[in-house]
């Protein structure tokens, strides 16, 4: 970057923290034990949309090395693409709850794919979700950006709406195990997000 860049408020993009996604299969057995939630074996990427032949080679390549283990551990169909409404694209991937290091090998797999294609930029957030005994869903997100993460609990109900105080709880019981992200702005709603 030179004093151009500088000058003008441009800067590189900031390179993704991938390897923060392996604190989550220990931060999943501290989130059972201290506030009853439970994996639901469903996580998901998401990236802002590109187009062309790079990107659906990348894509073929995800769906190959996702699909490789189908016959031995997965049921169903081990991973979908989708777009929402506002144009991202989500890749969820399913393993069984009890699975939750084979996921974050899933998240963090296709994570390494997008970003070594060029696609880094792109990247957005994954999260894992999580359900606790009323059966009230929870995700915990990852920042790329930011290499930090945060709780998303939306209200039961099909309403957009969240459960703030749970997120704060959920803060307070995985602080020690995951780089929570501090700035609560940053804490984007993710409603309809595959996986929650």
């Amino acid at each position: 970057m030179g004093l151009l860049d500088t000058i003008l408020g441009r800067s590189k993009p900031v390179r993704p923290q991938l390897d923060q996604l392996f604190s989550l299969p220990s931060a999943a057995l501290t989130l059972e034990a201290g506030a009853g939630y439970v994996p639901t074996g469903l996580g998901s990427v998401c990236f802002a949309g590109v187009e062309g032949g790079g990107f659906a080679r990348i894509r073929q390549d995800v769906r190959e090395l996702l699909d490789a283990d189908t016959a031995r551990e997965r049921s169903g169909v081990p991973v979908t693409f989708s777009q929402d409404p506002y144009g991202y694209t989500w890749l969820l991937s399913q393993r069984p709850p009890e699975d939750t290091a084979s996921l974050v090998n899933d998240l963090h797999a296709v994570n390494t794919l997008l970003q070594d294609g060029g696609f880094g930029p792109q990247l957005l957030c994954s999260l894992v979700g999580f359900r606790d005994t009323e059966g009230r869903s929870l995700a915990l997100v990852y920042l790329y950006k930011r290499g930090t993460f945060y709780p998303f609990a939306p209200l039961p109900g099909g309403a957009e709406k969240r459960d703030n105080q749970r997120e704060l709880q959920v803060r307070a019981v995985l602080g020690d195990d995951l780089r929570i992200e501090q700035d609560l702005a940053r804490w984007f709603p993710v409603w309809g997000a595959p996986g929650l």
